[in-house]
């Protein structure tokens, strides 16, 4: 068996060309759906990452905001900020890149969005929908997850899944995501006893951990799905995820390489978030 490589570059330009056509009817009508992103400091990686969710903006018709804020800045200007842009009329999504300098409180700084404009589904309020079943804006890289999967028609009805991490912006959520599709879910994590039992007997496994090749083929049910939301570099500095993929792709029936598997989808569901913002407040007509 060689698995089937699920393709996020390609989810990503189908899903971007949408968000495209619904952002000229909005602009049409009046409004351009707007992204702030707030950058505090100078952190290399940090800056790489808001370059490239601004140019996406900007390739897909959405009206981006990029405040470079210094390393020094206090806590309280960061969140008069936050509070002016919650008021902005032309900004329908607020994202503050993390991580922020230490003498910050991250969570009071995530808190301070106003929920309606918090696109990366990271404010308390949205975590609790999302619980519920109703969420307002589904966390980005958890929500390309289960637009991959949709795209490959992976059945998630009755399906085993194991989601290996239990962070608050992937495993946590992802979790939630496939339990509202049907799936009967295991989170497991670093205090899990036999990992290898849970995933084994799983139909799909999502590793989100950061541990790099740490999934092994041998670790899976023959015919499973493989997600692999982890960015590690191996021992020569190469760009790898948490899965080792050139053993599972003999045992999986489908598994996302990295790059080019969840990455590309992770800025593609922050546009999604921020254009389905802007269709809240102003509904436009459908092409």
């Amino acid at each position: 068996m060689t698995a089937q490589t699920i393709d996020g570059k390609a989810v990503a330009q189908q899903l971007r060309a949408d968000v495209a056509r619904r952002a000229a009817l909005l602009a049409a009508a009046g409004h351009q759906p707007g992204l702030a992103v707030v950058l505090v400091g100078d952190d290399p990686a940090s800056q790489v990452y808001v370059r490239n969710k601004v140019k996406a903006c900007e390739e897909n018709g959405l009206f981006s905001l990029l405040d470079r804020l210094p390393a020094d800045v206090t806590e309280d200007a960061l969140l008069a900020r936050i509070a002016e842009l919650n008021t902005d009329a032309r900004i329908d999504g607020i994202l503050v890149q993390l991580p922020l300098p230490a003498h910050i409180d991250s969570h009071k700084v995530l808190e301070a969005i106003a929920p309606d404009k918090d696109v990366d589904g990271f404010h308390v309020a949205n975590a609790g929908a999302l619980m519920t079943g109703k969420p307002l804006f589904r966390p980005c890289t958890p929500y390309g997850v289960m637009k991959l999967l949709e795209a490959y028609r992976v059945p998630l009805a009755g399906a085993e899944a194991v989601v290996i991490g239990r962070s608050n912006i992937v495993g946590k959520p992802m979790a939630l995501l496939l339990l509202e599709a049907g799936a009967t879910v295991t989170i497991c994590h670093s205090k899990t006893r036999d990992l290898i039992a849970h995933t084994q007997r799983a139909d799909i496994v999502v590793a989100a951990v950061g541990r790099a090749k740490m999934l092994k083929g041998e670790m899976l049910k023959p015919g499973a799905v493989v997600i692999d939301v982890g960015i590690n570099r191996d021992e020569n500095g190469k760009l790898c995820g948490d899965v080792d993929f050139d053993s599972v792709v003999n045992v999986a029936s489908a598994a996302t390489p990295v790059p080019g598997g969840v990455g590309p989808m992770t800025i593609t569901m922050l546009l999604v978030n921020t254009l389905e913002a802007a269709e809240r407040k102003r509904p436009s007509p459908q092409a």
